[in-house]
């Protein structure tokens, strides 16, 4: 009856025949320069690379390993060579600058010139100085401006001395001397042409000193105009003087900065800020003058925090944000730790005697910056990790532009004053990495997303199992070995390879398009041909690479294994118990997973309180866990309570399981333990069982199918093989074996089987070796078969159960006639 059921070895795993790979080695294929299967992705990318509209960046989901970032570099690469030749004389991508805001210098511009530019500009303005100070120290020392101005102090210096003199004489025709000091000017009465002494003044009668007061008066008045028209003159020579030197000062910049003018003629901005430098010079021709440009240093001037008094030229400095004279076509930018600082841009500070200053030429560009005009690629894992990065991003992407603030003041926080640069428009195609759990749950919670990443690159973790696809993997094995310095591989180690692309994806249609985990692969077989001396790696050293790694990871399934042979954890691979069943689970160890046997028990009785899950009551289970336990109360009810209601209690439990179960793999495996208790017809213990279960009875494909049968086969191998042990799985899973070779040997000397079935049914039949039994003409089972059993059990428990809640009812309705 098994024998039905049973599959054969050869659909047991896929094998990749070596006359199917057209080469000697893998040095003879052309290297692949495409991209294996991934039309879907390739389109999308394709697409949203194309549209340059708002909204229309791309968000790129897959698993790791499936070559999103390898992809999107050669796309771009390409896009990118195709318009380097196009562009070879573009402005753009333009280069950015930061100048000194005469207006309002805590914030600074930007100014924006063609690509390549900025250093030159930065350059001019250095130069620019470097002229200025140059040819100011000529004009302003150079003899005919200094006669000049001495002529001009001379004539006024006459002019006030022509005034004092006349003041002095008549001064003296009035009996009074005028004198000098540094407290001022004094009036002194004469006695004789000689000062008056006091005695001498308070001897005069006050007829005369009224006399000598009105003199003095009128004298004082005169010497007061004259000192006020002294001073007019000093003022209109100061203006003389000063005229002297914006004449001198434009001249001195008129020629230098019509150069630059007429250079920059393309950018009104820039000629603005060129005339804003010609006025600011103007306003300030010392700093250009020998010797006044190092004015106000001493021992204080570190704890000045105006940076100009440090750097007297800083406003006509210029600070090159973003500098894309080495850039061909538009830039690529991979961010790898998007920090905010690091996405954004930095307005750097530096210390000083506990506090900070900065100014325009301490701002430092972003990673949004430098991809100004081309592409941006994120990972969605590190912006989501750095506080303030999304949102941000966000906000750069919706206004077109980057504001370069301190993250505090994203979060409402004070941040230290500092300076408020001018925001500088973006262009910026953002490509972002993920897996698809973030681009849902972003999808779902975030209004903004689906307006910000309006293109999908879904990236396939597998691919079709055609003849093209083994050819493009054996001309990716190629192309990895010629570009790593591989030794190259021989048919039979591309084809072991390939099967275990197969074997990744548990698909024999299908291979794993995981290309980080093939390329491990490589690597590893490549050190065993090495350690063998071999020149090329064969099928060999790939199985021993494949070996050898399971050996560095399995410690845990080895232990396992172990107390499984000593009879620690309880597991029977011979004989037949009824009740119980060898249900397989599969244990995530991170990078290393294996299949573990667990033995499942039911107990049944009489009751109503239905099928009792000990697991969930010991809250050991998941959900999908205990949804399978609930879908068999709906089998048993469907197929043998439809005359009566179903009279039943039962216990399910995994036993020696204390870490928790989910899934509902074992939902099949629990109602043959029901079954087999109700009949009391025992179970092989030698056949392990896996498979999910609907309400009709039909058996569905579980995940894992390979490592759950490998798990009881080593099992069974180390307790000893009886030729009678073997797998139950679903029928739908037979497509996904990809077995290791020695349990495939196994199989074909006998000594291990798999069986697959569709049916509850089925699964009864191998398991027992009776009969599951249909129903007759008269809806009966047959007695001796295995529904026939389970429906005489339930009726007799429901009969018992009648019987036992009979007399109660009578007694609760003569205590209730009494009342």
């Amino acid at each position: 009856m098994n024998s039905l059921f049973e599959v054969p070895a050869e659909r047991l795993r896929w094998r990749c025949e070596p006359t199917l790979l057209p080469f000697t080695c893998t040095a003879d294929m052309t290297p692949l320069e495409d991209f294996i299967g991934q039309e879907r992705a390739v389109r999308a990318i394709e697409f949203g690379l194309g549209v340059n509209k708002p909204g229309f960046n791309i968000f790129v989901t897959g698993l790791t390993g499936t070559g999103k970032t390898t992809i999107i570099k050669a796309f771009l690469k390409k896009i990118t060579a195709g318009k380097i030749s196009a562009e070879e004389d573009s402005p753009f991508p333009e280069d950015w600058c930061y100048a000194y805001n005469f207006s309002d210098p805590d914030r600074p511009q930007a100014l924006n010139v063609r690509r390549g530019w900025g250093k030159i500009l930065k350059k001019d303005m250095e130069e620019l100085v470097q002229t200025l100070q140059r040819e100011a120290k000529k004009i302003f020392e150079s003899e005919e401006f200094a006669q000049q101005r001495q002529v001009m102090t001379e004539k006024v210096q006459k002019q006030q001395q022509e005034i004092m003199e006349a003041l002095m004489e008549e001064a003296r025709r009035s009996g009074l001397t005028l004198r000098i000091s540094p407290s001022g000017m004094a009036l002194i009465p004469l006695k004789q042409g000689k000062p008056m002494q006091e005695e001498d003044y308070l001897s005069l009668s006050s007829e005369e000193k009224k006399e000598l007061e009105e003199r003095r008066s009128v004298i004082e008045n005169k010497v007061e105009e004259a000192l006020r028209g002294g001073k007019k003159l000093e003022r209109e020579i100061a203006d003389r003087l000063e005229a002297l030197n914006q004449q001198a000062g434009e001249y001195l910049v008129r020629g230098p900065l019509s150069e630059l003018k007429e250079k920059y003629q393309g950018y009104p901005k820039l000629i603005r800020y060129l005339d804003a430098v010609r006025d600011h010079i103007l306003k300030n021709l010392h700093r250009f003058k020998g010797g006044d440009g190092a004015q106000g240093i001493g021992p204080l001037t570190f704890l000045q925090s105006n940076e100009p008094a440090a750097d007297p030229f800083l406003p006509y400095r210029i600070n090159v944000f973003v500098d894309n004279s080495d850039t061909q076509g538009p830039p690529i930018v991979i961010e790898t730790n998007p920090t905010y600082h690091n996405l954004f841009g930095v307005v750097e500070k530096r210390p000083i005697m506990g506090g900070f200053v900065t100014d325009f030429t301490m701002i430092k560009a972003g990673s949004i910056s430098r991809a100004n005009g081309g592409y941006l690629v994120l990972y969605d894992r590190d912006v989501l990790a750095n506080p303030g990065v999304w949102e941000a991003l966000k906000r750069v992407i919706k206004n077109h532009e980057v504001c370069i603030e301190e993250p505090a003041t994203f979060f409402g926080w004070l941040p230290p004053q500092g300076i408020r640069p001018e925001p500088i428009p973006t262009d910026t195609k953002v490509i972002m990495i993920g897996d698809p759990f973030l681009y849902h749950y972003l999808s779902t919670i975030d209004p903004d997303f689906r307006e910000t990443f309006k293109v999908k690159a879904d990236f396939d973790s597998e691919i079709d199992r055609s003849k093209d696809n083994i050819v493009a993997y054996a001309c990716f094995i190629s192309a990895y070995c010629q570009r790593e310095g591989l030794r190259h591989f021989d048919p039979s180690g591309v084809a072991r390879v390939i099967e275990h692309g197969a074997r990744l994806v548990e698909d024999q249609k299908k291979l794993s398009t995981r290309f980080s985990d093939i390329v491990d692969l490589l690597i590893e077989s490549n050190y065993w041909a090495e350690k063998a001396g071999s020149e090329l790696v064969t099928g060999e050293h790939v199985q021993k690479a494949l070996e050898e790694k399971a050996f560095r990871l399995n410690l845990v399934e080895k232990r396992i294994q172990e107390m499984i042979a000593q009879e620690t954890l309880l597991v029977d691979v011979t004989g037949a118990v009824a009740g119980q069943v060898n249900g397989l689970a599969i244990y995530q160890m991170g990078d290393f997973s294996f299949g573990k046997p667990s033995r499942i028990t039911a107990k049944t009785f009489i009751g109503r309180s239905g099928i009792t899950n000990i697991e969930r009551e010991a809250k050991l289970s998941g959900r999908t866990h205990d949804k399978g336990v609930l879908i068999l109360s709906g089998y048993l009810g469907a197929k043998y309570a439809q005359d009566r209601p179903l009279s039943l209690s039962a216990s399910l439990c995994f036993e020696q399981s204390y870490e928790g179960v989910d899934g509902d793999s074992a939902s099949s495996t629990e109602l043959y333990a029901i079954l087999s208790s109700l009949s009391g017809i025992p179970i092989k213990q030698g056949i392990a069982v896996t498979g999910s279960v609907n309400q009709n009875g039909e058996i569905q494909p579980i995940g894992g199918i390979n490592r759950k049968i490998e798990g009881f086969y080593d099992v069974c191998r180390i307790k000893g093989l009886t030729k009678e042990q073997g797998v139950l799985i679903p029928q739908a899973n037979v497509r996904n074996l990809m077995l290791r070779p020695d349990v495939v040997e196994a199989v074909e000397q006998g000594n291990f089987h798999i069986y697959a079935v569709s049916t509850i049914d089925e699964g009864t039949e191998v398991l027992t070796d009776v009969p599951a039994g249909k129903r007759d003409s008269k809806g009966r089972y047959p007695a001796s078969s295995v529904n026939g059993l389970v429906e005489k059990q339930l009726q007799q428990y429901s009969e018992r159960l009648k019987r036992a809640v009979a007399p109660a009812s009578r007694k609760g309705g003569e205590e209730e006639g009494e009342t």
